[in-house]
Order: structure tokens, then sequence, then C-alpha cells
């Protein structure tokens, strides 16, 4: 991947967690700006999500830790997915269950 095909895909996910938030009613506001993504709970904790172009990776600051993850594309797959470094958990599952914990309620959010 390049950068430019990596900056193409990190804006397509800031974009589907905005619109994701914006459907889910949820009380969770997000702020994106200058690459960095920036979720506030209702207890006004904060998960930041940022890119970090030299790497081509994801990173993600919650209350629970700070996690990277790697965009990987199976052979034959059209779409790839954001999993985490060395584990191969998912972004998603990673970003509903820091939301989850630090918002107090089930979050599901579908990109």
């Amino acid at each position: 991947m390049n950068e430019s095909q990596y900056t193409e895909l990190l804006d397509g996910l800031m974009l589907a967690i905005e619109d994701a938030i914006d459907d889910s009613e949820l009380d969770i506001d997000y702020e994106n700006s200058a690459g960095i993504m920036t979720l506030t709970c209702p207890d006004n904790s904060k998960i930041i999500l940022s890119r970090q172009t030299p790497l081509l990776q994801l990173w993600m600051a919650a209350r629970s830790g700070g996690f990277h993850f790697d965009y990987h594309v199976e052979e034959h797959e059209e779409q790839g997915e954001w999993l985490l470094d060395g584990k191969g958990e998912s972004f998603l599952v990673m970003l509903n269950r820091c939301l989850s914990e630090q918002s107090g309620e089930p979050v599901n959010l579908t990109l």
C-alpha cells in the first residue's frame, strides 16, 4: 500500500465512524482535525484515533491502553481490514469494546 491509498482508506474509515456515531444516537461526540479523531464519551473520557503515515498504521489511545493497527488484505479479497498489530483483533471490535467501557453502555457501531 502506498501513502495515497493509506490516506484514502483512513479518510473513508473516519467518515464511516462519524456516520455510525450519528446514526447510533449515542451520547458520543467526535472531532476530526489534522488526521486525528477524538471521540469524547459522556464522562468526558476520550478515545483518540491517529494516523501514523510513516508506518502506514492506525493508532488508538483509550483508557485501557494504546493499540496499533495494520491494514491486512487476504489474498483474492477486494477489501481488507485494520487488525491489531501482533494479535489480529479487528479495529471495529476494539473500538466498540473501548467505547462501551468508557461510555458505560453497550456500543455496537457498524461501519
